[in-house]
């Protein structure tokens, strides 16, 4: 088989399951809107959960650090890239999430990867929640250390793992707020029984800190667990982008040495540190948007239950509503978009075979009309005897149409 027919071979099976995966361009959002080829939408796919990404304090922020210190950093943070902004932005994180060090990273995928790259070695146990993101899982199964997976949330399942034999090191990788399905990790007993059995154990909290805890710390914090590896994103609550990890000062130092994703890319722009600095202040005085966030979940489970339709059992923003087949899934968001409410299927291999869904999230900026516009949309979506009316109004906020 050629490159090319195998290119094209992926492609049509891709299409004919319903898997095609396209990028649409984003002409100009916030986490309330969004608007595509002209037309304005309700926003109910962005991970903007506090609404903070055009927060006016974070703008500035970015705009007077590239004023002091340029656009990029230069070089790996080992060269030249490490900035004062930067360091002192690890500094003030390790302090509110009680740890002794944080290290920057460009990404949540990168910082993922470079941990478990780093740590991992031949003969060591690498047990990983069913349904730990595609960054956990891919680093693992690339590692040398022997992969097994168990039943999400399901610290029995995990017991049977952890005392089997054990020649090397043991890590256990979840993550607080599951991103397709959005529950939460049991940290305490995971914690506990990893712990017992001399491993370590690593939270990814991407879609936890910010929007749980206390001042918006996070997953861990919440359940009062401190695991040997944190890692937070800002790409979600914090409304920027970048990740960091949170560890002990010596496992800092061990991945100075050893994490080549770390290493070998260019280091966060210090503007960059600058505005995630502004939105720091900005999670910490949140409460008010974690209230309001709060609510609008709250009045979408309750108006879900109301229209009839099935949620999974979700208290976080990341409210799936599951379809089962992808071109259904399809369908529906399309038929959605129709009328003006922006709204992702999540098809496989991103969810398991058969659980293709729309994956509803919310914020903090979304207002009562928006939740109530959705949920009668989706309540005339999946009704098979009404089905969706073609002449039903757009929400005000969407303009009217194209």
């Amino acid at each position: 088989m050629s490159w090319q027919q195998r290119i094209d071979l992926a492609l049509a099976e891709r299409r004919e399951k319903g898997q095609f995966r396209q990028r649409r361009i984003n002409q100009q959002g916030d986490a309330r809107t969004l608007q595509i080829d002209g037309r304005r939408y309700l926003n109910f796919s962005a991970n903007d959960y506090l609404g903070l990404s055009h927060e006016p304090c974070i703008i500035r922020a970015w705009q007077q650090g590239a004023e002091q210190y340029g656009v990029g950093a230069g070089g790996s943070g080992h060269v030249t890239g490490y900035s004062a902004p930067c360091a002192a932005l690890e500094t003030q994180l390790a302090a509110w999430l009680g740890f002794p060090r944080a290290l920057l990273f460009i990404s949540g995928f990168a910082a993922n990867q470079a941990v478990i790259t780093a740590m991992m070695a031949k003969g060591d146990r690498l047990f990983a929640d069913k349904l730990s993101h595609a960054s956990l899982l891919e680093a693992a199964v690339l590692s040398p250390a022997t992969l097994r997976r168990f039943a999400h949330n399901q610290p029995d399942a995990l017991n049977r793992l952890l005392a089997g034999n054990a020649a090397g090191e043991t890590l256990v990788v979840t993550e607080g707020v599951f991103s397709m399905d959005g529950d939460s990790a049991p940290l305490a007993p995971i914690h506990r029984l990893t712990r017992q059995y001399g491993g370590w154990l690593m939270v990814d909290d991407a879609h936890g800190i910010g929007t749980v805890g206390e001042q918006g710390r996070g997953s861990c914090w919440q359940q009062n667990v401190r695991p040997e590896l944190l890692v937070v994103t800002f790409g979600k609550a914090f409304g920027v982008s970048g990740a960091a990890v949170l560890c002990q000062q010596d496992t800092a130092d061990y991945l100075l040495q050893f994490a080549r994703h770390l290493i070998y890319s260019t280091a966060m722009p210090p503007a960059q540190a600058c505005a995630l600095t502004a939105a720091l202040t900005c999670v910490q005085q949140g409460d008010d948007r974690r209230q309001r966030l709060a609510q609008n979940i709250h009045q979408f489970r309750d108006g879900a239950r109301a229209r009839g339709l099935t949620l999974l059992p979700s208290l976080t923003a990341i409210q799936p509503l599951v379809v089962g087949d992808e071109h259904r899934a399809l369908a529906l968001a399309e038929r959605l978009r129709q009328l003006g409410c922006w709204v992702t299927a999540i098809r496989p291999p991103t969810v398991p075979p058969g659980t293709a869904r729309l994956r509803i999230t919310l914020s903090a900026a979304h207002q009562a009309e928006d939740i109530e516009q959705l949920l009668d949309l989706l309540h005339q979506a999946t009704c098979p005897a009404d089905g969706l009316p073609t002449d039903a109004a757009p929400h005000p906020a969407c303009g009217g149409g194209a």
